[in-house]
């Protein structure tokens, strides 16, 4: 009895996995807009959550909770994502730095190889600092989900 009731139990749980995985599978790929995005070369990356808006950036609290916000792993600055509005496999952004003295239009999109491409379309180019000196990036860089650490 013991031995028939553990295959029907385990039965029980692998069919629940298999129901269950398949869901938080397409959970996570149907709100690509959710975590965290880096570009190795430029050692920057995106915290973001453009569905619930709740993502407070470090030191900055003062702007409340956002979409989210870009920082670098080599300067304390941060770009905060003001507003994000997706549609589809793309999110609007606009984007001020920590001063308020410059911003930015963005298109954030998820890319087919699951990888994202930042593109500005209007305003200031985004800079940061490294080595003491100020690096403006590119009108367009490539970002894939960051490592979990």
């Amino acid at each position: 009895i013991i031995m028939s009731i553990s295959k029907s139990f385990i039965k029980q749980v692998i069919s629940i996995l298999l129901i269950c995985f398949p869901a938080y599978a397409f959970a996570q790929e149907s709100s690509p807009f959710k975590g965290k995005i880096a570009n190795d070369e430029y050692q920057v990356y995106i915290e973001m959550n453009f569905y619930d808006n709740n993502i407070v950036c470090p030191n900055q609290e003062i702007f409340g909770s956002n979409p989210g916000y870009f920082g670098a792993i080599r300067d304390t600055r941060k770009w905060i994502i003001m507003d994000a509005y997706v549609n589809g496999n793309k999110a609007t952004l606009t984007i001020i730095n920590d001063y308020g003295s410059d911003d930015l239009k963005a298109t954030l999109t998820y890319n087919s190889d699951k990888s994202f491409t930042l593109e500005r379309i209007d305003g200031s180019p985004i800079r940061i600092v490294v080595n003491n000196a100020w690096v403006k990036l590119p009108k367009k860089l490539v970002f894939h989900m960051a490592k979990k650490q």
